[in-house]
């Protein structure tokens, strides 16, 4: 069962983004990336109120993805991302980016919080952040 709304266009937008953002980082790692994503169209707030699209997720201004202003994300979308992003929609998680609202990639190591958001953990070379459930208790309710 879907955990958000979307048509075929919006799986194929979801495995571009993961791509994009996270190629680098093999399937667990887009997998996780796009937990992010998910996480931001269920959220309904913080900076993603209102982002209750994946084209709205991944087109934010200011906030979104740096990868959307890159030529690899308007490559086609692979069968191998539309599988990931298809087993995100229908719930899975991975920790630490289960209930992340963010990522980045530092030059070194992950700070402890980073827009006064925690970090929740680092898989190989982005770190993860997680709001608190009193500032955002949406991202943590159950499917």
């Amino acid at each position: 069962m879907a955990v958000i709304k979307v048509n075929e266009n919006d799986v194929k937008v979801l495995a571009r983004l993961m791509r994009a953002e996270a190629e680098g980082e093999g399937d667990l790692g887009m997998l996780m990336a796009g937990n992010v994503m998910v996480n931001r169209v269920r959220a309904n707030c913080l900076d993603f109120k209102d982002v209750n699209s994946i084209d709205r997720m991944a087109f934010q201004s200011p906030g979104g993805f740096e990868a959307t202003q890159k030529g690899y994300f308007y490559q086609g979308a692979r069968e191998r991302e539309i599988r990931l992003a298809r087993k995100l929609i229908n719930g899975e998680r991975h920790h630490p980016a289960d209930f992340a609202l963010w990522f980045f990639r530092p030059e070194a190591g992950c700070p402890a919080q980073w827009w006064g958001q925690w970090n929740s953990g680092r898989y190989k070379l982005h770190c993860f952040y997680t709001p608190l459930a009193s500032e955002c208790p949406s991202v943590y309710s159950t499917y």
